[in-house]
């Protein structure tokens, strides 16, 4: 039996795992370690290689603070308040809770930079309010997977982390790039769902007041500090992004403490709405305590737990892949495509494709290498490139079979996983529309940056 016939067999039986549920690190894992073998590799290679990855992969701190970010504002009650100041904005429109969410999701992910985290949290706060408000289960579950597909664009991205690292470009620069984009999503999806709710009737009306639109942007305001933040960092300099996740941390951290205490000092009932707290009580929140906060970094580091591995086996099994002259292959495949747009979009095919079967991690860390530098060849900016490869990954995030999305937002929310496929499509619609006019309109990604 050839080399060649075992490969094969080996990537028949991953297959195979994969479909029935085996996590994606394990299946990874298999392949590697059975292509080794064949390869004549020994483990002692692989163990190397996956401890070589992050001896020189300093920017990949970022990650698990930006994860603990996310549940330190999550804990605290900031994105509570975020969420309750995108509704006051948006709840006199059909669909204004729904669009509220939506509007939620992109606020918290320029804090936490994760899609999964991002679908959690909003997802669990505001599906029982839209079920509540007259909003079909099913729409409301689909629109917290939808939101959460922004995570990763809207900055600071874990994955534009990881693709920089990658690709030796620079992670501010990236962060800046998908800014714009990021918020054509969100503006996309809403668009998507005003028109399904207003077909539908879904939704109650609340009257638009500058009093509630105030007031509830005065409490949300350690959430845009921390925003503020982060991106004034980036963008003037102060901070790399390492460096911003450390502050952004830190202030999430005294932030939370410092409002458990004051909430104490003033007897803040937590269970008001906006409307009976005065503006000192609504300038704190929820918060947490010293004790609380392992719990919450425990947490956190379960997720990194998760997505380190993945990054390093990822990396090998990229190496593997070259070896075996996979990247020759879908090189000459994509190169024999012809001009700009016909190598853009064909790669764009390719990555779309792929996420609808792989997360976002292994494809990035499989395909970038290869999809980048053919780009790259026939004109395309590599900081654009990276804001479209990593916009049509974000898509796979709500695309079966695979769709993580939508099996965070079935777990938050109880509704199956395949009741929400339905409801997904006009976002599917919206963002794919958004995905080619970034693709074609460079600006979109690169006005913002200096020297552009």
């Amino acid at each position: 039996m050839t080399d060649g016939t075992i490969i094969t067999l080996i990537s028949v039986g991953v297959t195979f795992l994969f479909m029935l549920g085996v996590p994606v690190l394990l299946v990874i894992a298999y392949w590697v370690i059975g292509c080794s073998f064949v390869l004549g590799l020994t483990l002692d290679n692989m163990g190397a290689e996956l401890l070589n990855v992050f001896n020189k992969g300093f920017a990949l701190l970022a990650m698990p603070l930006f994860i603990l970010t996310g549940d330190l504002i999550n804990k605290s009650g900031i994105a509570r308040r975020l969420s309750d100041f995108a509704y006051a904005c948006l709840g006199w429109l059909r669909g204004g809770l729904a669009m509220a969410s939506l509007g939620a999701c992109g606020l918290f992910a320029a804090i936490s930079g994760s899609n999964s985290a991002t679908t959690a949290t909003i997802g669990s706060m505001l599906h029982p309010e839209m079920v509540k408000g007259g909003y079909d289960e099913r729409f409301s579950a689909a629109t917290a997977a939808a939101g959460g597909t922004v995570g990763i664009i809207i900055p600071p991205s874990i994955i534009f982390i990881v693709y920089g690292f990658l690709m030796n470009l620079p992670i501010s620069d990236l962060f800046v790039a998908g800014i714009v984009p990021g918020a054509l999503m969100v503006i996309g999806m809403q668009l998507a769902c005003w028109i399904i709710c207003r077909l539908n009737g879904w939704g109650y009306l609340i009257p638009l007041q500058l009093n509630r639109v105030l007031k509830t942007a005065f409490g949300a305001w350690l959430g845009f500090f921390a925003i503020g933040l982060v991106l004034w960092g980036i963008y003037t300099g102060k901070f790399s992004p390492t460096e911003a996740a450390g502050v952004t941390v830190g202030f999430c951290i005294i932030a939370g403490l410092v409002s458990w205490l004051l909430s104490r000092v003033m007897r803040q009932d937590m269970t008001k709405t906006w409307e009976d707290k005065s503006y000192p009580e609504m300038l704190v929140v929820e918060g947490f305590t010293l004790w609380q906060i392992p719990s919450i970094t425990m947490r956190s580091a379960e997720i990194t737990g998760i997505l380190a591995p993945l990054i390093a086996i990822s990396v090998v099994m990229q190496q593997i892949l070259s070896l075996l002259g996979a990247q020759q292959v879908i090189g000459d495949f994509v190169t024999s495509m012809g001009g700009y747009y016909a190598v853009l979009f064909t790669a764009m095919i390719i990555v779309f494709v792929s996420g609808m079967v792989l997360e976002s991690l292994p494809v990035t860390i499989i395909l970038a290498p290869i999809l980048a530098p053919i780009a790259a060849s026939v004109g395309v900016d590599p900081i654009h490139f990276s804001v479209i490869f990593l916009v049509g990954a974000s898509i796979g995030f709500i695309t079966p079979p695979y769709g993580l999305n939508l099996y965070v937002a079935s777990g938050v929310t109880g509704v199956p996983y395949f009741r929400l496929l339905k409801y997904t499509v006009p976002y599917l619609v919206a963002l794919i529309s958004v995905w080619v006019l970034v693709a074609l309109t460079p600006e979109l990604a690169l006005s913002l940056l200096p020297n552009r």
